[in-house]
């Protein structure tokens, strides 16, 4: 599970590392100011957005693991007071 948390910071830093390339990208490319900063401002939002749904699918998995969590706990407790009922 340690490295889930890995693998996330190294796709975070790829799509920084990216999105900073594109931008570097569109400010050295043969086009007007104007032209530039409209793309500028369109790949921003595209990257607001992959953001924002990165996000939000984060935590629905991590609102799925803790709901597993809850019920593997639960079972273990049904099955440790069935388990202690027939020793005693």
């Amino acid at each position: 599970m340690a490295d889930n948390g890995n693998s996330a910071s190294i796709l975070v830093a790829f799509a920084v590392g990216a999105a900073v390339g594109a931008a570097v990208a569109l400010l050295y490319a043969p086009a007007s100011g104007e032209e530039t900063r409209r793309k500028l401002a369109q790949k921003a939002r595209e990257g607001r957005d992959k953001a924002e749904s990165m996000a939000r699918e984060g935590r629905e998995f991590l609102d799925r693991q803790r709901e597993n969590i809850a019920t593997v706990m639960e079972r273990g407790r049904e099955a440790y007071e069935s388990a202690r009922k027939e020793v005693v």
